[in-house]
């Protein structure tokens, strides 16, 4: 007589706000029973000595609960960096074996669930346990885009489920739609109540009353925009704020920001006449989750460049929002398909400009913006993947032919849009002069005969 084999849970988390989520799912149901449920941690900064891991982090020991065990993939997996590591074809069979010992899983049947399945520790702990189902769960923006360039179908395949925040209410996530992905959200009620419980824990925070959070997310870092610009960016939140009458700021920095931006900012305070108060909790810079500064501070305005904080602060907490610098960004994001192309133009098209007073004192999109998103993203959406979603150029054509505005203008670029044949994009009769040399001859010398008369 056979005996049912034992189910295990293996849930990846690399940040405290994914933590966050998975513990929200579970407590509302999100995940089926299992024997035994594992929280795999992974540290991903480029040197993780340097970072706090996960289970440090202030209100870490609240999740805790909700898991049998916490296994820590860094040392699983010591001296390889997580980030870029997986196991070569030939040694999966051994790594699997080597992982049920090390982890006690024995013969049980694995479960996953998993972070952006394209990158470390997912894609190779999905490559090590071939024949698991898969769950993945998003806590941000970039849900509501398309997968970041084609999947392998061994592994997207076996993905039965993608959870997320319901950052957007009403908008349907692209990612891993091509694959028939249906998603689940997790509920904000849930989300909130883990939320609660991480801000009661006692943590460093100052006292400030009912400041303008500024949030740092170090843009560039992955090169998005240079570090020169990231730090008149962080400048102009404060002038922005500043003009829109607080005087008390409060700086949230990315905790791998170069600490000589947040002097810059100080001096800048000072020559504005503000008081300016920069987050800091310690020499590893543990950070606190932005939502529970959200619970504990309760700010007067959060403002931000195109951080799914944003939302939650918007959405989840009803704080007044704005946002400054994506039009930069929308111009600066290379290639057309970088992942981080709808966060940046969900913020644009749903949040009020800093600039743009009547705007941010209403909480509605400043004049111009796209309301409509949800045709939006399918047209950005389609521009950025055609080849894994075909289907989304009717809709793409709809909004490209009847939805171009000055405005909207920069959510896509042109050359792209010949490139696919797409309404706004040079008409097929002349496609043929960007790719003529005679062309590109004529209008070089046309430069240099224009920079010469300028002398």
């Amino acid at each position: 007589m056979s005996t049912a084999r034992r189910t295990t849970q293996l849930f990846t988390a690399s940040t405290l706000h994914g933590a966050a989520t998975l513990a929200a799912a579970l407590d509302t149901g999100c995940f089926g029973p299992a024997d035994r449920r594992v929280l795999v941690i992974c540290n991903n900064a480029a040197v993780p000595e340097t970072a706090p891991a996960l289970d440090v982090m202030p209100g870490f020991e609240r999740l805790r609960g909700r898991f049998d065990d916490v296994i820590s993939w860094n040392e699983t997996i010591a001296p390889f960096h997580p980030s870029g590591w997986s196991p070569r074809p030939d040694d999966v069979p051994l790594w699997e074996r080597h992982l049920r010992l090390a982890w006690e899983l024995g013969d049980d049947e694995v479960e996953l669930a998993v972070e952006s399945v394209q990158a470390g520790p997912a894609m190779a702990i999905t490559g090590i346990f071939t024949g698991a189902p898969i769950d993945v769960y998003a806590d941000g923006l970039m849900s509501y885009g398309p997968t970041r360039g084609k999947l392998d179908p061994l592994t997207g395949t076996r993905i039965r489920r993608l959870l997320h925040l319901d950052l957007v209410p009403g908008l349907k996530p692209l990612l891993l739609t091509e694959f028939g992905v249906e998603p689940l959200i997790v509920e904000t009620e849930g989300f909130l109540e883990v939320l609660g419980e991480l801000a009661a824990v006692p943590a460093a925070l100052p006292s400030v009353e009912a400041p303008a959070l500024l949030l740092g997310q170090h843009l560039s870092t992955p090169g998005l925009i240079t570090a020169a610009q990231e730090e008149e960016l962080h400048l102009r939140m404060m002038r922005g704020a500043v003009a829109l009458g607080h005087t008390r700021l409060v700086f949230a920095p990315h905790p791998t920001a170069p600490a000589q931006w947040s002097r810059s900012m100080e001096a800048e305070a000072e020559r504005l006449g503000a008081e300016l108060t920069v987050l800091d909790t310690g020499t590893l810079r543990a950070p606190v989750l932005t939502e529970v500064v959200y619970e504990r501070m309760r700010p007067a305005l959060v403002v931000g460049c195109f951080a799914t904080a944003l939302l939650t602060a918007s959405v989840f907490y009803e704080l007044p929002v704005a946002r400054v610098g994506t039009e930069l960004l929308l111009d600066r994001l290379t290639p057309y398909e970088n992942s981080n192309r709808i966060p940046v133009t969900l913020a644009d098209a749903l949040l009020p400009e800093l600039g743009d007073r009547a705007a941010v004192e209403e909480r509605r999109p400043s004049d111009g913006a796209e309301r409509e998103v949800g045709a939006l993203v399918e047209a950005v959406g389609f521009a950025m993947q055609p080849r894994l979603h075909p289907g989304l150029r009717p809709a793409a054509e709809q909004y490209l032919s009847t939805r171009l505005t000055p405005v909207t203008w920069r959510y896509f670029k042109r050359r792209r849009l010949t490139s696919l044949g797409l309404p706004g994009g040079v008409p097929a009769r002349l496609s043929f002069l960007p790719r003529s040399a005679a062309v590109r001859r004529a209008v070089r010398r046309a430069r240099s005969l224009r920079r010469a008369a300028g002398r």
